[in-house]
């Protein structure tokens, strides 16, 4: 193991900079300008005209219909889900479709105002072969107006917000082809963008979802590049895997850095602008689940680093996850918040992470409010060619939020035959703590049951705050992962000495995660199977956690025991979708409507609104379509709205518009 990376690393501006600024955080004047409100991604709104109170009166006000559905006939690709947050801005809604269109409708009416078609298909697959996409960004310098989308096409398009029309000043006609200025060719259709930008004062920053389940060891680099907002010319690339001569290359032993690709940050981003500081959560290198080629801490992978937006420079960084070989990203936007912690206040920084953990730092200087401490872990792989990290970062405060590791005090008791039958399937796997080294499958191990999986934990739509109270909301799953190597089963295409045992057949989902490898088709794991948790960040403390959702409490082999809620298996339908509103008053998300006993996908979908303070369920109301977008709200001439966005597929993709009757 190469000698331990000091994980911080402070700006000589930093240590002159003292006090701690009151920032205004949350979505302002009524408007929602960037995919989280506000770009210290709260989701918070300072909104209260539907509040507990009235919360049951709210209706469907209308609908607003993706213009995806006229491409059909005109594209062989189909668009995936509709999952993109729309933006508001003086009650004009500006949205990102599932293929890449960019478009403008009234948010008192959902009346169109324009579509802009960036023809991103007309340039291939997208990565993963999902259509979808999860937001734009808004930028403006108090005349000019820009809607920017970096589309699953690998374009970096800048639209007039007024009438959709491109830029002519921007670039070459409007757009940047982002398959340029990585600093290396790569092959298009395993890098694209799927998510928004984000612009702090003039500069685009752009991060890249790369594919997951590659064949080889190299692979495209998730570099991160800033763009100037007026002229669409490169300002700045860093480099996630280090280059000659940088910083952390030693990290990559027997120089993988040249080869290695992801590292990439495929979740939201945040930004600071007092600060002028970007923070960037980053992905697993390639290969996410073996670690034989890339020996090494391997920096800057399942980091949080933040930059300087102005040059690209590296600040401060944190790696949560040595060598990894688990598939434990950080999956999304950390979160900016101010606290006081025994007496003093500190300007922070949170990130909440798949394994359940939240790290919470000073951001302007990258020092931990609690200590982490770096515990050992076991490295008694039986992986040929794999060595591992001997320790892994622990935050001493706040506690987990989910169930870390597994054992057979974990399985599933209800009754004592379920108990029994529980311990039989477990044979199956190797259990044990988190971080336990993966394995190769065979005839009698069917893999390392991984806990939390690589869903999760905490997924994409991360946490949520409340700035007038310091409390973070974030759901979590308790979703076992099945995790085992083999060989590659043609070593003509692939040098890899080994693969996830789904990374060349089907959905990778589908056979690394399980809600139904327990008992007659029950979850393996005792409950709850989804959770809401409230963190109190002044103190480091679990304010309160609920199990969100009932469950599969009907099973007939445990409908007589009459439990309360278990938490539901099927959230979302898809694993991770959704995310929490903060308001004056409530949190906001949304539950599926899924049968719990087996069928998974979605009949319609629950908006729910719950107590801040408690998490008591206040109200909700059910929708006809299956609802994947994080809310989120605004006011418009004295109506305050929430809008959702679901659908796709089987389903019309819509924007659903909620508030109280006139």
């Amino acid at each position: 193991m190469t000698k331990r990376i000091l994980v911080l690393q402070v700006a000589a501006l930093c240590v002159l900079m003292s006090g701690v600024s009151s920032a205004q955080y949350g979505a302002p004047d009524g408007n929602w300008p960037h995919y989280a409100g506000d770009q210290g991604s709260t989701k918070y709104s300072a909104l209260k005209q539907i509040d507990a109170g009235n919360f049951d009166n709210v209706e469907v006000l209308w609908r607003w219909t993706s213009p995806d559905f006229k491409l059909e006939e005109m594209t062989r690709f189909k668009p995936f889900h509709l999952r993109a947050t729309p933006l508001v801005i003086d009650g004009v809604a500006y949205m990102s479709t599932g293929m890449s269109q960019v478009a403008a409708f009234e948010i008192e009416t959902g009346d169109t105002l324009w579509v802009h078609d960036p023809k991103s298909y007309d340039r291939g697959m997208v990565t993963h072969g999902l259509f979808q996409h999860r937001g734009v960004e808004y930028w403006t310098d108090g005349t000019e107006e820009r809607i920017i989308i970096a589309t699953g096409g690998r374009q970096l398009v800048s639209l007039d917000a007024k009438t959709g029309l491109p830029d002519p000043n921007f670039a070459d006609g409007g757009w940047v082809d982002l398959l340029g200025d990585l600093g290396k060719r790569v092959r298009g259709t395993h890098l694209g963008n799927n998510k928004p930008t984000v612009i702090i004062k003039d500069t685009i920053v752009v991060a890249s979802i790369i594919m997951d389940f590659p064949s080889v060891q190299a692979g495209p680099p998730g570099h991160i590049r800033g763009y100037d907002v007026r002229t669409g010319k490169l300002k700045w690339r860093f480099h996630s895997i280090p280059q000659e001569g940088e910083f952390g290359t030693e990290t990559w032993e027997n120089d993988s850095w040249k080869h290695t690709g992801n590292t990439n940050v495929w979740s939201m981003m945040t930004a600071d602008p007092e600060l002028g500081y970007i923070y960037l959560p980053f992905g697993a290198p390639t290969n996410d689940y073996y670690g034989g080629h890339r020996l090494g801490d391997n920096l800057f992978s399942q980091s949080l680093v933040c930059l300087d937006a102005e040059t690209g420079e590296r600040v401060w960084h944190f790696q949560a996850v040595h060598h990894g070989i688990w598939d434990y990203d950080f999956p999304c936007a950390p979160n900016l918040i101010d606290i006081t912690v025994d007496g003093e206040a500190i300007k922070a920084v949170v990130q909440v992470s798949k394994q359940g953990f939240t790290f919470v730092f000073d951001r302007v200087a990258g020092k931990p409010v609690w200590p982490i401490e770096e515990r050992p872990v076991d490295t008694n792989t039986t992986v040929p060619g794999e060595r591992l990290s001997p320790t892994q970062p622990f935050p001493t405060k706040p506690p987990p939020f989910e169930r870390q590791g597994v054992s057979e005090d974990d399985l599933i008791d209800f009754t004592p035959e379920l108990r029994a039958e529980a311990l039989e399937l477990a044979k199956k796997y190797t259990l044990g703590p988190m971080f336990s080294p993966n394995i190769v499958m065979t005839e009698e191990k069917e893999g390392m049951l991984q806990v939390p999986g690589v869903i999760g934990g905490a997924n994409w739509p991360g946490a949520s705050i409340d700035p007038e109270t310091g409390l973070l909301y974030v759901q979590s799953m308790t979703l076992p992962g099945i995790s085992g190597l083999l060989k590659p089963p043609d070593p003509n295409r692939s040098n890899l000495r080994y693969v996830i045992n789904s990374a060349f057949t089907g959905d990778p989902n589908d056979s690394l995660e399980s809600t139904s490898i327990g008992p007659q088709g029950l979850p393996l794991l005792k409950p709850p199977y989804f959770r809401i948790t409230a963190i109190d960040l002044n103190k480091g403390d679990l304010a309160w956690q609920i199990p969100f959702g009932d469950g599969p409490r009907n099973h007939p082999a445990i409908k007589h025991l009459n439990l309360g809620p278990l938490g539901s298996r099927f959230p979302n339908t898809v694993w991770a979708e959704g995310g929490i509103l903060v308001t004056k008053t409530l949190i906001i998300t949304i539950l599926a409507d899924s049968d719990e006993l087996g069928d998974r996908y979605a009949r319609g979908s629950w908006l729910v609104a719950l107590d801040k303070a408690t998490g008591n369920e206040v109200g909700r109301i059910k929708v006809d379509r299956h609802l994947h977008s994080s809310p989120m709200t605004a006011m418009h001439n004295g109506r305050q709205y929430i809008l959702v966005a679901g659908g796709g597929r089987t389903e019309p993709a819509e924007v659903l518009a909620f508030g109280l009757p006139q």
